[in-house]
């Protein structure tokens, strides 16, 4: 099936971001190459994968010449680049870009095969969230979304800004920017504050 499509560099950009976080991830670990090309890859398609599935299209990277040399030259940054580099939290600062952007990326292209607006919005998230956590499910460590802290709270809320400010006809570079901002502000304010949703306590 095609269809209309996202400005490549754009899905580059936020697959790059992931990718990245997948790498730094496993050099951490002090894996192999391969294992950190590995962490690379999944972590950068992973959610995009899920929600083209979902939408029932070709997954975007298989039929692209330009996300596999992106995710390997990621793979070498990582694995040529000294640790300390990467020490402290960014890490986590460069997941919550990546959330951000995927999450409004996500939503984009469902509404583009025009899903209905919250089922749009579903996607969007999923495509955020999904790389990260099978990242950290193959890594052994615990997931991100098993913490309190806001994750899939941010990426829902860019998704939703969105697709509402979509709706709402504001031009795309307008409502993915402020979205995308939107979602790493309030991934970005977890981090620093750490801002929390109340955990289930009932005990009855």
């Amino acid at each position: 099936m095609d269809g209309p499509a996202l400005p490549p560099l754009l899905d580059l950009a936020g697959t790059a971001v992931f990718a990245l976080t997948g790498a730094l991830l496993a050099a951490r670990l002090r894996q192999s190459f391969v294992t950190v090309c590995f962490f690379a890859l999944v972590t950068g398609v992973g959610g995009g994968t899920v929600r083209d599935l979902l939408i029932d299209v070709p997954a975007f990277w298989i039929r692209s010449e330009q996300v596999a040399p992106v995710v390997f030259a990621v793979a070498l940054i990582a694995w040529f680049t000294p640790s300390r580099w990467w020490e402290g939290r960014l890490l986590e600062w460069a997941d919550a870009a990546g959330l951000a952007a995927f999450a409004v990326l996500g939503t984009a292209k469902a509404m583009a095969y025009d899903v209905a607006l919250l089922p749009a919005i579903v996607l969007g998230v999923v495509s955020g969230c999904v790389g990260g956590i099978i990242r950290d499910v193959l890594a052994g460590v615990p997931s991100i979304l098993m913490r309190p802290e806001l994750y899939v709270t941010a990426a829902a809320l860019a998704a939703s800004g969105c697709a509402i400010l979509t709706m709402m006809g504001l031009p795309q570079g307008i409502a993915w920017s402020v979205s995308a901002l939107a979602g790493f502000a309030l991934r970005g304010a977890a981090l620093v504050w750490r801002i929390e949703l109340p955990a289930y306590s009932r005990d009855d």
